[in-house]
């Protein structure tokens, strides 16, 4: 039964690696060349451990010219985005299914933040209701935080005209003087035209989420996971768009 056992382990992880890498070469083939790269770097992990348990010398070499074929693909794949990057042309796609969980704004945005950030834009029309306040003061908490050094802050959002336009504005002011705090300015303008969503980094990244930073459901209790763990909170559905660029345009 044990040597049954232990078959099977390479065998189910030489197909899972089969079917990744599958799926590896069709999204390259459609030129989703983010998503190829990620299946294929998994793909390759996994065929690394079908080759350190296999035995037969004509399987092994096998496996690793196929290894060697897949990460020189691999490579030509993260070079051309290297230089998309650099071209100002790189785009990435995230989509966020409903009920998704593992989107706080530390995972969604810390691998674009480094010591290079000192100064951010942030346009969403719905920075208003108590809410969205505390989405936006989790978002400015993640600013302060290592490796960012960010010493400016701009928003632009819309003004809040009915009963809520005393709390928006308390709020906001509060935060600023909390950002001031620690040494940063946050820049604050209202627009009753303003409809775009987009988030700007001074080191070229912009972020552009279909729903903003309001795309957290409202926790189903005071003592439920996610009411503090954003990474836990169940999400709205929405789309996250990434670009680079040499060039960030001011708000």
């Amino acid at each position: 039964m044990a040597a049954k056992g232990s078959l099977q382990q390479p065998l189910d992880a030489a197909s899972a690696a089969s079917t990744l890498l599958k799926r590896a070469v069709e999204l390259d083939c459609t030129s989703r060349y983010q998503e190829a790269l990620v299946c294929y770097q998994e793909g390759i992990d996994m065929l690394m451990q079908v080759l350190k348990g296999t035995k037969d010398t004509a399987k092994k070499c096998h496996l690793r010219q196929k290894i060697s074929d897949y990460m020189d693909r691999a490579e030509d794949i993260k070079k051309f985005l290297e230089q998309e990057k650099e071209d100002g042309k790189y785009h990435k796609q995230i989509k966020i299914e409903d009920n998704a969980t593992g989107f706080s704004y530390e995972s969604l945005f810390q691998q674009y933040l480094n010591a290079a950030v000192t100064e951010v834009w942030i346009e969403d029309p719905y920075i208003r209701q108590t809410h969205q306040l505390y989405n936006f003061l989790r978002f400015c908490e993640m600013l302060v935080k290592q490796p960012c050094k960010v010493k400016t802050i701009h928003l632009l959002t819309s003004l809040d005209k009915g009963i809520g336009n005393s709390q928006q504005t308390s709020g906001l002011e509060e935060i600023r003087e909390s950002l001031s705090k620690h040494g940063v300015e946050l820049e604050i303008q209202f627009s009753s035209s303003i409809h775009d969503r987009e988030i700007r980094f001074n080191n070229g990244w912009m972020i552009k989420i279909g729903r903003g930073l309001d795309y957290f459901k409202k926790p189903q209790g005071h003592f439920t996971l996610g009411y503090c763990d954003f990474d836990l909170r169940p999400c709205h559905e929405t789309t996250v768009d990434i670009f680079h660029t040499k060039h960030t345009k001011k708000i």
